[in-house]
């Protein structure tokens, strides 16, 4: 009886709010003795978020499955576009019969090589155009004419110097990914903020100190750019020169299943590619948390 006088007699809080009910969390007031109508409304539900890689899968598993029903229903033809149930058995059979490792492994001794030849002289040209002023005028100049020539036009040219062994297609991916790497590093490098290189001067660094501890490190994050950009390169150099005159490859792989309208086999080969070019830029994104850790960029809304 004493509790329902009580009710009765209690003031209506302010703003024409009701009381709270019982078991919730008594609402917040202000220095005025003012209510915050937020806390008196209804608690929110917590929302489970699935985990970042599953909800990354979600979008290649939807097409995976819009793909299958196509192919299962008849309305795309297999020999225009076999299913993923096709392109999953022709991996076992190629991968049973270990004819798909050997492809694998050649394409891959041939990107490696071509990658490492590339890439080095792409930073040492981008080192010498950027920190001289005589390797600018020598170097970039040069480098800017020969970019725009197109690698797969260079092909002829190629067999001509090297034959059709093994040198012209590492030769292909060499000149194709040297200039990604090239053009990047050597904007990073002239792109470091004068504010630290009068800074770096001000403690009296020296010029192979203020090379060493602020404009190589400043041109790292260009560097991974252009790396994965070479590394994308690659692949679609590869591709090519593996079609004309190899003997074994993806690309090798791939034109000969053309021959038979093995549209299965030409899609393993396409989705091998992708996955490669996956695979190598996960491993340029762990080398950046590994090598800038010290900056913080944006990651994206929630």
């Amino acid at each position: 009886m004493p509790d329902v006088l009580a009710e009765a007699v209690a003031p209506p809080l302010a703003g024409g709010a009701s009381a709270p009910s019982a078991g919730s969390p008594p609402p917040v007031q202000d220095r005025e003795g003012l209510v915050d109508a937020a806390s008196l409304s209804r608690p929110r539900r917590t929302l489970v978020r699935l985990p970042r890689p599953v909800r990354r899968l979600a979008g290649p598993l939807l097409v995976v499955l819009t793909w299958q029903l196509l192919g299962t229903f008849g309305i795309v033809n297999d020999r225009v576009l076999a299913p993923p149930s096709a392109v999953l058995s022709a991996a076992w059979e190629l991968g049973r019969t270990g004819e798909l490792a050997d492809h694998l492994l050649a394409s891959l001794t041939r990107v490696v090589s071509g990658l490492s030849i590339g890439v080095s002289a792409g930073v040492v040209l981008a080192v010498v155009a950027g920190l001289f002023r005589l390797g600018d005028e020598l170097v970039d100049s040069t480098m800017q004419v020969l970019r725009a020539l197109p690698v797969l036009g260079l092909l002829p040219l190629v067999i001509i110097w090297f034959g059709v062994g093994e040198t012209p297609k590492i030769a292909l991916v060499a000149f194709g990914t040297a200039f990604p790497v090239y053009v990047n590093t050597y904007a990073a490098i002239r792109g470091v903020d004068n504010r630290l290189v009068e800074s770096a001067r001000t403690v009296g660094l020296g010029r192979l100190g203020l090379v060493r501890h602020v404009i190589l490190p400043g041109a790292v994050p260009g560097f991974l750019v252009g790396l994965r950009f070479a590394l994308t390169g690659a692949w679609l150099v590869m591709i090519i020169a593996e079609q004309l005159n190899a003997t074994n490859g993806i690309g090798y792989l791939m034109n000969q299943a053309q021959s038979w309208y093995r549209t299965d086999i030409i899609v393993l080969g396409l989705l091998i590619y992708g996955l490669l070019g996956l695979t190598a830029d996960g491993l340029v994104r762990l080398l950046e948390r590994r090598l800038l850790a010290w900056r913080r960029g944006f990651e994206g809304g929630a």
